[in-house]
């Protein structure tokens, strides 16, 4: 009793206990993060994975006895842990991007893969990938085109959604799914030009989404992006929860919409960007990390924000383990595993707010 009694004190909806909630959910990504570490085709035990963790830390290294043997270690130090790493980064950010994108439209079921934000990305970024449009940025070439054609494909679903000054719910979905639709299709005109075959194979994993290959270099501008967007939010968090109410009554309490949905559009374009271009479109994180944060700490943004992205990234973690051991040594691409799990539950919302506006 004590113990239901603590729970439903820290972890109400009207007045959640933010510290401990943090603090648990922290706990959670890290328990999570040796495990996934530890699984694979190759297991390594826990408390091997710990060990070899703490043996790294300054200072830790000659008081931790080397008990392990030395290709567990190169699966962990060189292998698991840059990818688990990519994936708590990729699925904190595309909860974040979920997040901005449902306050600049307004609607809860919002997210990059639906309104067509991450095909967009896909196709710009498989044209760098394949004939180098962007080779003129150099290592950043594919973090580039991907951020232009996310920024391009919000701008114009965002656009088109609107009407007499509002974004109508049914438009919104129509347009994501029309601007999808686009631009699949000028991908598949891109991936059909491949100049040579191993090229085509390696852009056609990438666009299902997956952190194979995850290297440490790969883990600075997402993070970096990250943070930044991260920090931007927050100090705007006021705007955001005030902008729910309606362009015009944000406005009325002192909210400049326009430039805070500028900003809104450029910090969703630059993480949906930069994530998809170091792990391909993994749809639905940013539709079903932000609901179930929604359901635990309410809608207030300074709240939603980090609750969303620990939640994102544990989710990316435990689906990236899934796709490693379904059919090991054999990986399935991370995105087909969360289209899979996030097509329901799209569903589920859709119908239940469909019930919610009849009664």
């Amino acid at each position: 009793m004590k113990i239901r009694r603590l729970f439903r004190r820290n972890f109400n909806r009207a007045d959640p206990n933010m510290a401990v909630i943090i603090l648990v959910l922290t706990m959670c990504a890290l328990v999570s993060m040796i495990a996934a570490i530890g699984l694979g085709p190759v297991s390594v035990a826990p408390d091997s994975v710990a060990k070899i963790l703490l043996s790294r830390i300054p200072g830790l290294g000659g008081v931790i006895q080397q008990t392990w043997a030395q290709l567990d270690q190169n699966i962990v130090l060189g292998l698991r842990l840059p990818r688990v790493c990519l994936g708590m980064i990729v699925g904190a950010s595309l909860a974040v991007t979920g997040v901005t994108m449902q306050a600049l439209v307004r609607n809860n079921l919002a997210d990059p893969f639906i309104l067509g934000v991450s095909s967009g990305a896909s196709a710009t970024a498989t044209l760098g990938m394949l004939f180098g449009a962007f080779a003129v940025f150099g290592k950043y070439s594919l973090s580039i085109s991907a951020f232009i054609g996310a920024a391009v494909t919000i701008i114009f679903v965002y656009a088109i959604s609107r009407v007499r000054g509002r974004i109508n719910i049914t438009q919104l979905l129509l347009s994501g799914v029309a601007i999808s639709m686009i631009a699949d299709g000028i991908t598949r005109i891109i991936t059909l030009s491949a100049p040579n075959a191993l090229g085509l194979h390696n852009a056609t994993f990438w666009m299902s989404g997956s952190l194979a290959g995850a290297k440490w270099g790969y883990l600075t501008l997402p993070l970096v992006v990250l943070l930044a967007c991260m920090a931007v939010l927050m100090l705007n968090y006021r705007g955001l929860n005030l902008l729910l109410l309606g362009e015009e009554s944000a406005g009325a309490l002192g909210v400049h919409t326009g430039r805070l949905q500028k900003m809104l559009v450029l910090v969703a374009s630059l993480m949906a960007g930069v994530t998809i271009a170091v792990s391909g479109a993994i749809g639905f994180v940013g539709l079903m990390a932000p609901h179930f944060t929604r359901l635990l700490v309410g809608g207030d943004h300074r709240k939603v924000l980090p609750i969303s992205a620990l939640l994102g990234g544990i989710l990316v973690v435990w689906v990236d383990v899934v796709a490693r051991m379904a059919l090991a040594p054999e990986e399935l691409p991370v995105g087909i595993l969360t289209a899979i799990i996030g097509g329901p539950i799209f569903i589920f919302l859709l119908k239940r707010r469909t019930k919610e506006k009849k009664q």
